[in-house]
């Protein structure tokens, strides 16, 4: 029971971080057809915001010592500001280009953004202390503790959902974006400001994208340049699973991937670990195969013309 207990509320956790991420991806799918690649790079970008340019290993502080919700608002505002940069730089003068051509921008963005840190702070890894009164226990039973930061991950998560869905359904801007994502030629139609509900995506895609970098980086204690890569992997993952373009489907694609991710770790025998990430691409091999439209299939995830 205590190992059950232990698995099922790492799995939320790490569910939580995936389906934040497939979030801020299918945002932009839905309404621009963009698969951005460099979503986990804006997560990167966040992290290394909180300190100064430093080749040492351990990095110079910047905000740390700041109130914790100015320095939330600091991240956060920093990731916004290259979201919104990379819409209105590079984007929005391709967003009528065929799928591809915004996916291999994106990929470009991705490797840019990399080598720009690189050139800044240097490729070796940091040390950053953030929050570290997150990182201890609360002990449910003599055998069973669970991480601080994992329940504050996970309630930060259903926290922005609830948030996420009030706005999408009860706001006017919110509603253009849920139609847009449907059908954005229809919606562009009926009077839907393309612009500003693409730009809008952005800036809460790459909110959420600032998020991710404080949980993510609270939980690490390291900095790399390629350190959102990974979570934009398993994100991207999750929102293929889940239904391109799919909101909600990014959130069950999310915690699918999470949950099993977790369980595989319990169950597979110590010599078999390691191939956890074989297993988890061999999942998603098996759901598109059963439903290749996605568990929570929508309109946006056709092509659009």
């Amino acid at each position: 029971m205590e190992v059950v207990v232990q698995v099922i509320i790492s799995s939320l956790s790490l569910g939580s971080f995936y389906a934040l991420g497939a979030l801020g991806i299918g945002l932009l799918f839905g309404v621009l057809r963009l698969i951005n690649f460099a979503h986990g790079d804006f997560i990167t970008v966040g992290g290394f915001s909180l300190i100064v340019p430093a080749t040492a290993v351990v990095a110079v502080p910047l905000i740390l010592d700041f109130h914790p919700v100015a320095l939330i608002i600091c991240v956060v505002g920093v990731v916004v500001v290259w979201a919104l940069a990379s819409y209105f730089l590079l984007f929005r003068h391709i967003q009528t280009a065929p799928p591809a051509v915004l996916m291999i921008a994106s990929v470009a963005l991705s490797f840019s953004i990399q080598n720009l840190i690189i050139m800044i702070y240097s490729g070796r890894p940091k040390a950053v202390g953030l929050w570290p009164e997150l990182t201890g226990v609360i002990p449910l039973s003599d055998k069973v503790q669970v991480p601080i930061l994992q329940l504050v991950i996970v309630a930060v998560t259903w926290i922005l959902l609830i948030l996420l869905t009030i706005f999408l359904r009860r706001t006017p801007i919110g509603v253009e974006m849920r139609a847009a994502a449907e059908d954005f030629r229809m919606a562009r139609m009926l009077g839907v400001n393309a612009t500003r509900v693409i730009a809008l995506a952005f800036v809460i895609s790459g909110a959420l994208a600032g998020i991710m970098a404080l949980m993510y980086h609270t939980q690490t204690g390291i900095l790399s340049f390629r350190g959102g890569v990974f979570l934009m992997l398993y994100a991207f993952i999750a929102t293929v699973i889940g239904g391109m373009g799919s909101l909600i489907g990014a959130v069950v694609g999310g915690y699918v991937v999470g949950i099993f991710s977790t369980v595989l770790i319990a169950i597979l025998p110590e010599g078999m670990r390691g191939f956890r990430d074989a297993f988890v691409f061999g999942l998603v091999v098996v759901i598109l195969l059963a439903r290749p439209q996605g568990l929570v299939p929508t309109r946006a995830f056709k092509e659009r013309v």
